[in-house]
């Protein structure tokens, strides 16, 4: 593919696409969907919440099960691909700490860290080569991000992640109340804002830390917009769910492709986040107010109380990408609408990335960006 983008440079990652694929659970995104993205020159993640199926013998030793199947995931992704590959570890995950080691023994190219400020991610990768991004959703979370850890690391991250309110899934920054009411920060906003508080720590230690911008990022227009505005690169995380590598369930896939603006509502999770889903026949229960009973098998999140939780946000999330749809919580992001069809990773890149080059090549200059 020709790209006439600039590389996005993390440390001595150099990603020749500046798009980073979005790490979502449960499933979602496993090895099969990261080195097809790696693959074609961009950056795969692998998501590391709910890799276990839910047998007895899973049940029997919970952490030891998800090291284990993540270790699997991350080393058939390397068979698979030479290209940059990582993953995402929520810090809300109760086995937040036995993960991320995890996935730097296994010499992952780079750690993504939110739901939650990850205050202590280099503590856990001491001595490891691996590159820290945390995902943060605003100039202030980043600046407690980057202050901490130079205060008690003399560290900095290798890029950070800023995710506005139109991403998919758990969404931070603004309340459910907001999010109803369309009162959004805007990603825009929330760049600028980043974009600040890194230079200010840029100038201070001599290091460059790249910005990538993410959340309701759709086609290379809107990816052309964001670089224009001072971003290295963006990450994109929807749009890879309809795709034919993707391991998703192909009712799961297709939800996507059939879904329009009315689909979209807005739940609290059992994580104590609002998130934007699919309307389901489960999400209509949870509307309504309705509990369904939690026999909780694995503690997955520490923000999460099985008796208080209306229903067990992971069960959920299985159901959904193994295809039961009544069943289901399917996160999205807002542009779920435009997604007309199941196209191939490659073919997906290629379009979004040559798209924003044109855009790029039309728009050089960053002062006619929106604002």
């Amino acid at each position: 593919m020709k790209n006439k983008l600039n590389p996005l440079i993390i440390g001595d990652l150099k990603i020749e696409v500046p798009i980073i694929q979005g790490g979502m659970g449960v499933r979602v995104s496993t090895s099969s969907l990261a080195a097809a993205v790696a693959n074609a020159g961009a950056a795969g993640t692998i998501a590391s919440v709910g890799l276990p199926p839910d047998t007895d013998e899973n049940r029997a030793d919970v952490p030891k099960s998800c090291r284990e199947h993540l270790q699997v995931e991350i080393r058939k992704a390397r068979k698979m691909s030479k290209g940059v590959i990582g993953v995402n570890i929520m810090v809300a995950l109760s086995n937040y700490e036995d993960i991320v080691r995890t996935t730097a023994e296994e010499k992952a190219d780079y750690i993504i860290s939110g739901a939650g400020l990850p205050l202590r991610l280099p503590e856990y990768t001491e001595g490891s080569s691996i590159k820290l991004i945390p995902l943060i959703s605003s100039g202030r979370g980043a600046d407690l991000v980057l202050r901490t850890w130079r205060r008690r690391y003399n560290k900095l991250p290798d890029a950070v992640i800023v995710e506005g309110p139109l991403s998919g899934g758990h969404i931070g920054g603004n309340s459910l109340e907001e999010l109803k009411a369309g009162r959004l920060t805007r990603l825009e906003d929330s760049l600028k804002d980043v974009l600040g508080v890194v230079k200010e720590y840029e100038d201070l230690s001599n290091k460059m830390i790249p910005v990538v911008a993410a959340g309701g990022i759709f086609d290379g227009k809107d990816m052309a917009r964001f670089l224009m505005l001072g971003a290295k690169g963006v990450q994109i995380g929807t749009r890879f769910i309809a795709t034919h590598e993707c391991s998703a369930s192909n009712k799961y896939k297709e939800l996507f492709v059939e879904a329009d603006e009315k689909s979209i509502v807005f739940i609290q999770s059992p994580v104590g986040m609002p998130a934007k889903v699919i309307r389901t026949k489960f999400i209509d229960e949870v509307l309504r107010g309705e509990r369904r009973p939690i026999s909780c098998n694995y503690r997955c999140l520490r923000t999460c109380n099985p008796k208080e939780a209306p229903f067990c946000i992971a069960k959920a999330l299985i159901d959904a990408v193994e295809g039961d749809i009544d069943n289901a919580v399917v996160f999205t992001s807002s542009y779920v609408a435009k997604i007309k069809k199941i196209v191939s990773v490659k073919e997906l890149i290629e379009d979004i990335a040559g798209e924003a080059a044109r855009e790029m090549g039309a728009c050089p200059a960053r002062s006619s960006a929106v604002s």
